[in-house]
């Protein structure tokens, strides 16, 4: 059996994904298996990628279970021993998976590792949603090796030699380690999209487990292929999953002091939104926070389950994030780069 399930959660779009298996298969990696989640396509894709790479298997979902649910579904319908999770918007440098694979049989505490993430339409800068490895404040802000919300950098090396120890391995491309999965569960399908690989992230810290960057590993990254910028429903997921992460994986003496500050910090995002005249930013906020007090039952059901496998405290925790608000650093201090936050 091969070690390595690289699952592809896919709807629509067979030039990009026709691009992904392409170098997939020209990698020089071969003890691997594609496995493409069909999230209920409509254009054939699938099907036509099962005739032109018949040695890939196709999983039907039947409906759209976005991108949580279409990887859970991958995950539990596979038994390798690492699980990659792709999207369908990648290209992969040759080697790339060995690389990954090597990092991780060098050491079992390590959970996930991340590859480069490079920007498909410019190949010299990072890409937004991974970079160099992902990071995250204590209030629940990510941001990137290499990104710094809006701000991109070009990859010039500046992180090459960085510890390899990172918060959060993109969903983008990455790879994990199933004993750790089973151990700290898999992605939340509340999520539906955005933040979900942050959120398992953390609660591979909470089971004690090491989160990677490898440079030497390198993939391109279309970026925005789902939901574009300033859209009304990426706006709401995103602001509404980093409440509902803060809320899962945080002790209850920890949330005494980082939630007020994080509702502060939301305030200031509202009084923004409104002042600059951006309503849809303004309702997105809204609706986030609506959210959350609808379903207090159903979060305290997860911070039950999370906080039932926590083998760390925050305080270790706590050491592998920046202690200063990104976003007031970045808005009002003017940061542009991760490494003037650390």
């Amino acid at each position: 059996m091969k070690r390595v399930a690289v699952i592809i959660p896919h709807r629509n779009g067979w030039e990009l994904l026709e691009r992904c298996l392409l170098t997939l298969g020209s990698s020089g990696d071969r003890d691997y298996a594609v496995y493409l989640v069909d999230n209920g396509s409509t254009d054939g894709s699938p099907a036509r990628a099962k005739d032109k790479y018949p040695e890939i298997e196709v999983i039907a979902a039947g409906r759209n279970l976005g991108f949580a649910g279409g990887c859970n579904l991958g995950i539990t319908s596979t038994s390798e021993e690492y699980v990659v999770l792709l999207n369908n918007d990648t290209e992969a440098e040759p080697g790339w998976l060995g690389c990954l694979v090597g990092t991780m049989d060098a050491d079992p505490s390590i959970a996930a590792a991340q590859p480069k993430i490079l920007w498909l339409r410019e190949k010299g800068t990072f890409d937004y949603s991974g970079g160099a490895g992902g990071l995250l404040d204590i209030f629940g802000y990510p941001y990137c090796r290499g990104r710094l919300f809006q701000s991109l950098e070009k990859d010039r090396g500046q992180y090459d030699a960085s510890p390899p120890d990172i918060f959060w391995a993109s969903g983008s491309a990455s790879i994990y380690r199933r004993s750790a999965l089973e151990a700290a569960g898999l992605l939340d399908e509340d999520f539906f999209m955005h933040m979900e690989e942050i959120d398992l992230c953390w609660r591979l810290h909470l089971c004690g487990f090491r989160v990677v960057s490898v440079p030497g590993s390198v993939v391109y990254h279309l970026s925005g292929g789902s939901l574009p910028a300033g859209d009304f429903r990426k706006m709401y997921l995103n602001h509404r999953n980093s409440l509902l992460m803060l809320l899962k994986n945080y002790s209850p003496a920890s949330l005494l002091w980082i939630w007020p500050a994080r509702l502060a910090l939301e305030a200031l995002s509202l009084a923004k939104a409104l002042a600059s005249g951006d309503w849809r930013w303004a309702r997105a906020i809204v609706a986030a926070g609506c959210w959350v007090l609808e379903h207090y039952v159903t979060i305290a059901y997860k911070r039950r389950a999370v906080q039932g496998r926590r083998r760390v405290g925050d305080r270790g925790v706590m050491r592998k994030m920046c202690r200063r608000s990104a976003a007031l650093a970045y808005f009002l201090g003017g940061k542009r780069t991760a490494a003037e936050l650390n």
